[in-house]
């Protein structure tokens, strides 16, 4: 026994620092291509060390969380990517490679219903059901960029060995500068942007964790092409053959074509009805997503949002000033990629019994940049109009006109004619009693700026000669 307990202490001072008696080099230098990690050694073809650690903890971390979420926003074209890998093991492992992925795709796919296949029916009878037709398929990229995390092994050896404990290694990347495709996810296909670590072990499955990144393509709806407003107008006679009961006819109007999430937008609609039927007014936003692949065109819509008016009468009519409809959290419109588009419109529509619904249908654009002061001013002055027809040619001028100089509304003629030859005694009172009468002339103009008491060209004939104006 005491020989015995010789030899083990002699096994372990000869073993160094390793419990299982075998010697694990401390590295010098390996360390510096591990940022903020405990150590790293390499391990050449057959060595045993390292074989037993495992993985406790893989984890992919982006500096900004939000805007990964899109929460401010999302990352665009030619913005910095940065972030962490965290590596947690439990015991020494040796890595072939520790690798970053980021990738971006627009992915399309569906399966088309062929017309029919023959089968047997109750009767033995051949009936024909719809049977599943061909898989129309397509892919763009957007975004493919790899990166190593590890430094390569020395030459001469396969892999590298971690030391146990917990490793860091940041990455950072920059997204190309040509315009990126706003993400998004439909019915029939997406667009997705994501970074990817995966992990490589000898004789081992690779391990991998990724997160997804949001991507925004902004669109400023301040441009002059989403500023204009949209007018539509529709009419339809209300009756089955030549049993007719009168038209219904429907006018709307939106300030512009282009709003945010978050918006309210005020519709400006007078709706008539000269037939015998109840009818009721609506609006809804649209959500139309269109899908090509392989020749092929397929088509979702959907209502994301509506709002309801109130019953018009037999021979009355109804006018919204301003029936304001809230745009709820939607994908911006997508309309730059080649195989996924996402269109909005808003329909104005009447809802008949026993007829088909009369629709009106304005293009509408969803963006990401608001449009400041705009809409609260131009909603104050479209109310201050009367809701009748005559607002459909209503067109605000690039530029106010100034108000008219004096001597546009008085000529000279005219001053010189009225204006006494000899001056006036001052103090006559009698003159007081005569009637006064005020040189008027029609034009279509502003008004003219607010009254002040300081004349800013004074002059010595207002003072010593009175005027007085007549028609």
């Amino acid at each position: 026994r005491v020989a015995n307990e010789k030899r083990a202490r002699a096994g372990l001072s000869a073993a160094g620092s390793g419990g299982d008696g075998r010697v694990l080099k401390q590295p010098s230098t390996a360390a510096g291509g591990f940022p903020r990690s405990r150590g790293a050694m390499a391990a050449g073809p057959g060595q045993g060390p390292g074989a037993g650690g495992t993985v406790k903890t893989l984890a992919l971390v982006l500096e900004d969380e939000a805007r990964r979420g899109g929460g401010s926003g999302g990352y665009c074209s030619g913005d910095t990517v940065s972030g962490q890998v965290l590596l947690e093991l439990v015991g020494p492992l040796p890595l072939r490679d520790l690798r970053l992925e980021a990738a971006g795709r627009a992915r399309v796919a569906w399966s088309e219903s062929s017309g029919a296949v023959s089968g047997a029916g109750t009767w033995g009878v051949a009936v024909r059901a719809p049977g599943p037709g061909p898989r129309r398929e397509a892919e763009v990229r957007y975004l493919d960029i790899q990166q190593s995390l590890l430094r390569e092994p020395p030459e001469g050896e396969e892999s590298l060995i971690l030391l146990d404990g917990r490793h860091e290694f940041p990455f950072s990347f920059q997204l190309p500068q040509e315009p990126l495709v706003t993400s998004f996810t439909g019915k029939y296909g997406s667009i997705q942007y994501y970074v990817k670590a995966i992990l490589e072990r000898p004789a081992a499955p690779d391990q991998s964790v990724q997160t997804e990144l949001q991507v925004i393509s902004h669109i400023d709806v301040s441009s002059p092409a989403l500023l204009t407003p949209v007018l539509r107008s529709q009419e339809k006679m209300v009756g089955c053959w030549f049993f007719t009961s009168g038209p219904v006819s429907l006018s709307a109007k939106i300030e512009r074509k282009g709003y945010c999430n978050g918006e309210a937008i005020p519709i400006y609609a007078e709706i008539e009805n000269c037939s015998s039927r109840l009818i009721v007014p609506k609006a809804a936003i649209f959500q139309t997503q269109t899908y090509l692949a392989s020749g092929k065109t397929k088509t979702f819509r959907q209502m994301v949002a509506n709002v309801r008016g109130n019953h018009i009468a037999s021979g009355s009519t109804d006018t919204w000033n301003g029936k304001t409809l809230k745009i709820p959290p939607v994908s911006p419109s997508i309309l730059d990629c080649c195989i996924i588009r996402v269109e909005y419109s808003l329909a104005v529509y009447i809802h008949i019994p026993g007829a088909k619904k009369l629709m009106i249908e304005m293009p509408l654009v969803i963006g990401t940049i608001p449009c400041i002061g705009f809409s609260s001013r131009n909603s104050s002055i479209t109310s201050q109009f009367s809701m009748d027809m005559s607002w459909l040619a209503l067109t605000m001028p690039e530029r106010p006109e100034a108000p008219p100089n004096y001597a546009d509304v008085v000529s000279e003629e005219e001053f010189s004619r009225h204006v006494p030859a000899y001056p006036l005694a001052i103090d006559c009172e009698e003159q007081l009693c005569c009637p006064v009468f005020a040189y008027i002339q029609e034009f279509r103009f502003q008004p003219p700026p607010l009254y002040s008491e300081i004349d800013p060209h004074p002059t010595d004939v207002e003072e010593t000669q009175p005027v007085s104006f007549m028609l």
